[in-house]
């Protein structure tokens, strides 16, 4: 088993910037392939990237490639989603997720998942 917990959600203005956190519990952090997906009210879950266990592969949705980056701390057993340029439509609540195996984009490949984090970008 594979708790998440997020943070670093918030309030802020368009063109501002963020960088959420997620603890994961856990010897083995470093097997898991980590993914950021989001929801936005009354819209499907969404992926927004992801990472291998070693962090040497990283994936983007094509909305926020040049703006996030994801990285994570094996040592910490954190993953971070750093969110540069923030937008209106980067509204969502945001979760981190693990599975035990490769990176992938899609949402139901990933076995565990955090409880979320709001982040609100005014315009």
């Amino acid at each position: 088993q594979v708790q998440l917990v997020e943070s670093g959600g918030g309030l802020v203005q368009a063109g501002g910037s963020l960088r959420l956190s997620c603890a994961a519990s856990g010897r083995t952090f470093s097997s898991y392939a980590m993914g950021w997906f989001r929801q936005a009210p009354g819209k499907e879950r969404e992926f927004v990237a992801a990472i291998s266990g070693s962090g040497l592969t990283k994936y983007y949705a094509d909305s926020v490639k040049g703006r996030f980056t994801i990285s994570r701390g094996n040592a910490k057993n954190t993953v971070y989603l750093q969110m540069n340029s923030l937008k209106p439509e980067d509204t969502a609540v945001y979760y981190c997720a693990a599975r035990n195996n490769i990176a992938t984009r899609g949402v139901e490949d990933y076995e565990y998942w955090g409880q979320g984090t709001q982040v609100t970008v005014s315009s």
